[in-house]
């Protein structure tokens, strides 16, 4: 006999700990809430913690916002030597311990990262090739073609700098891979990095601070975990609000273009005049709105 599934809409902001794959957090998710539909924004490795937003219900129709918005990443990278993965997973090569940079140094070459990018995908990576993620070809010692990607760092900051570790404050594009920025970047210090240690602290406009534990939802009653689920329109506040009628909620649902004179083109976060969420509408330059992603409920 099936389990019965729960009808739950919202957002988890989980902080996802160090050594759970990002679908070993999402299966427990499930696990703790039964959802009907649940799926995680943006993979996180094993050995990387941080920032996991996890849609629940119908939040997965608006899941793509959290997948392209921009994140931030702590990131640790560890100089002198190079691994065969990019990380700390990996077999690990000394290459240059002779001397390390300085902070002048480092900050110099920081510099030359920030704007717009190219970077190769790692093979150690969840890329796909023929529906094969590329870290299955790598761990079989076969080598995939892969095309540069264009990303954008749009800030680097040196938190911290020992003899052989740069801490690093990373604000970036979506698909950028900080791994292969952390061996770009020992590389163009002359003396080889790999990524040692990686947080994610920012996706879109949600924060860390905003993140609960695994282990706290599971210490809490069935009741209490209600409480750690935040409205879909939590994660959807970059664009701007618009009031809807109820003729013109009707008209929206049944996907006709409403005319409102105040909107621009831009995306729109629609309410009910009893403040109520329902969905996401594009207006042009006309103030012409057509649905884009609507609430089933």
């Amino acid at each position: 006999m099936k389990a019965f599934k729960h009808e739950i809409n919202g957002l988890l902001i989980i902080d996802k700990p160090l050594g759970f794959s990002s679908n070993q957090a999402l299966s427990k998710i499930k696990w703790l809430y039964n959802p009907k539909k649940a799926g995680h924004t943006g993979t996180l490795d094993p050995l990387a913690t941080g920032l996991l937003p996890v849609c629940l219900g119908e939040a997965t129709k608006f899941s793509s916002y959290l997948f392209d918005a921009n994140k931030t990443y702590e990131a640790r990278i560890k100089l002198g030597f190079t691994s065969s993965t990019g990380d700390a997973e990996g077999i690990i090569r000394e290459l240059n311990t002779s001397r390390f940079p300085n902070k002048a140094e480092v900050i110099d070459v920081l510099k030359t990262f920030e704007g717009s990018i190219e970077q190769i995908p790692p093979m150690y990576s969840a890329l796909k090739h023929d529906g094969k993620p590329l870290y299955q070809y790598a761990r079989e010692g076969i080598q995939i073609s892969r095309k540069k990607r264009t990303v954008t760092i749009f800030s680097i900051k040196l938190i911290d700098l020992k003899k052989d570790e740069l801490v690093l404050e990373i604000n970036c594009s979506k698909g950028t891979y900080i791994r292969t920025l952390a061996e770009d970047i020992g590389k163009e210090l002359n003396v080889g990095g790999y990524l040692s240690g990686l947080r994610r602290t920012v996706v879109g406009s949600l924060t860390i601070n905003d993140a609960i534990s695994l282990d706290t939802i599971e210490e809490s009653s069935v009741e209490d975990r209600v409480k750690f689920i935040n409205p879909i329109d939590r994660f959807l506040n970059n664009f701007d609000s618009l009031v809807v009628n109820n003729d013109e909620a009707n008209a929206i649902k049944d996907g006709k273009i409403v005319y409102k004179k105040e909107a621009l083109k831009n995306i729109y976060r629609l309410y009910t005049q009893e403040n109520f969420f329902i969905g996401l509408a594009e207006g042009d330059t006309n103030g012409n709105l057509r649905v884009k992603r609507l609430m089933a409920i």
